[in-house]
């Protein structure tokens, strides 16, 4: 395999990881680049081990968080008298259910008819502004400490939306917790640990769907060991800086970005 397959693995990986946890839309850029840059598709197998290493990596950052939630979810189903509604386990499950179920029925349609260029730029401007919106008319003074079994619902609701490419999964559950009043870091934090099930459930799906026998290989292994590197080095930098980031900035910059890629896409369609 040529050295370029493995600088594009890398870059690839790279893309993933910063894209998949900032709302500028991991599924745009990695549909967009090779599209510009003229790539063939990597494949099925690649793309889940791209998607397995920010899975890593956000697990790796909130390893202590998630050991929390795990054990108040056991003692939950010992206990379901003390279930209340602000109950963080239960909002995650329940937030899970919506995107679960959207992609379960309706994932290959939207791959069959949405992952076009067009509709990334729509849906780039449109949730882009949705997301300043939601910014400016937030409380912000709220947190996960005190987030309700309902909002995880709507939050939940709001991210099915982002198997539609260029919505971006951070940037619709980060708008809809805005719009609940939780403040930017909080909203971005629930947002991860809010996709940490989809994204396992969907790896999962697609790991079983994989034959790995016929393309397994010596340079198909260091690509794909260059891949998923990337993906979770750059993914857990990029939470931890964009967490502090949103200590004392806001999402503008994030708003723009979506706007100049967008346009940016759309001089390339009309060329």
């Amino acid at each position: 395999m040529p050295t370029s397959a493995y600088l594009q693995a890398a870059v690839l990986g790279i893309v993933q990881g910063l894209t998949e946890f900032i709302p500028i839309s991991s599924s745009a850029h990695l549909l967009v680049l090779p599209w510009l840059m003229g790539w063939e598709a990597m494949g099925l197998t690649f793309d889940v081990v791209l998607h397995g290493g920010t899975l890593l990596a956000i697990l790796f950052y909130f390893r202590l968080e998630w050991k929390e939630i795990l054990t108040e979810t056991v003692r939950l189903i010992r206990n379901p008298s003390q279930i209340t509604e602000q109950t963080l386990p239960i909002a995650l499950i329940v937030g899970t259910i919506p995107a679960a179920l959207i992609g379960v029925l309706f994932r290959g349609l939207i791959e069959q008819h949405l992952r076009v260029p067009v509709v990334v730029v729509f849906t780039l401007v449109v949730f882009g502004f949705l997301l300043w919106g939601a910014e400016r008319t937030g409380k912000g003074d709220r947190s996960i400490g005190n987030i309700r079994i309902r909002d995880g619902w709507w939050v939940g609701l709001a991210q099915a939306l982002a198997l539609v490419p260029g919505v971006s999964r951070s940037g619709i559950t980060i708008t809809a917790a805005l719009l609940l009043g939780l403040s930017r870091a909080e909203a971005a934090r629930f947002s991860f640990l809010l996709s940490t099930p989809i994204l396992a459930g969907a790896l999962t799906h697609e790991l079983l769907k994989l034959n790995l026998a016929p393309e397994v290989g010596q340079s198909t292994v260091v690509m794909l060991v260059i891949g998923i590197i990337f993906s979770f080095s750059s993914g857990f930098l990029c939470i931890k800086y964009f967490l502090i980031f949103l200590q004392k900035r806001t999402y503008f910059p994030f708003v723009a970005y979506r706007l100049v890629l967008a346009a940016f896409i759309f001089y390339w369609l009309v060329l």
